[in-house]
């Protein structure tokens, strides 16, 4: 993919379709709902969709693509998808008109999580659907974020980078490697009717 610099470009094009991927804590669902607001789009968590039933029981593969599938044909003049689930990445990148690829350094995504996470489970607070994360599964359980943030940190980046490759898509992409390229995206993002096949946008 040929790099775009965004430092060079007044308005950053994103199209009316987004899907905004990066590993847990790289700041998705606020980029999201931050892009949703300043274009007036709807912004749909895949957690939220996926993680459907308390007590973390989740969709199986075709309910969640089922369920996947009937918002994007409901919302077709535009959206903001944050999520990286593998189950439907050929649906969401088939209908997407921008990809936003958060791969911040590991020490910034890391300490974010972190927070996020302990802050979470000593609140006690809902995320979805009657979910919550404890302090019992922060700091005693195989299924803490703590230990997934540190254990799907490379297959994350293996598993995303491949998709883009190998899935049929016209989307242009975005990679952003700091908070800096993050917050920049966002004061210039601006609607564009186009696609670009096969771009990669850095920044400075």
């Amino acid at each position: 993919m040929q790099p775009v610099s965004l430092a060079n470009t007044r308005a950053v094009p994103v199209g009316r379709r987004i899907a905004v991927y990066g590993p847990s804590g790289s700041g998705k669902s606020t980029l999201s709902r931050q892009l949703g607001e300043t274009l007036g789009l709807p912004v749909l968590e895949l957690d939220s969709v996926f993680h459907a039933y308390p007590n973390w029981v989740d969709l199986d593969r075709e309910a969640f693509r089922e369920k996947v599938g009937a918002y994007l044909a409901e919302h077709r003049d535009g959206w903001v998808l944050d999520g990286n689930y593998s189950h439907v990445r050929d649906l969401v990148l088939a209908e997407a008109d921008t990809v936003i690829w958060l791969r911040l350094p590991f020490h910034t995504v890391y300490r974010a999580l972190a927070w996020r996470t302990v802050s979470r489970s000593f609140q006690g607070s809902e995320l979805w659907n009657g979910n919550r994360e404890s302090l019992r599964q922060t700091f005693f359980s195989r299924e803490s974020m703590l230990v997934w943030g540190i254990a799907a940190w490379r297959s994350h980046h293996q598993v995303v980078g491949d998709s883009l490759r190998t899935t049929h898509h016209r989307a242009r992409v975005y990679v952003l490697r700091s908070r800096r390229q993050v917050r920049y995206l966002h004061r210039n993002a601006a609607p564009a009717s186009d696609t670009i096949a096969g771009h990669q946008a850095t920044g400075d």
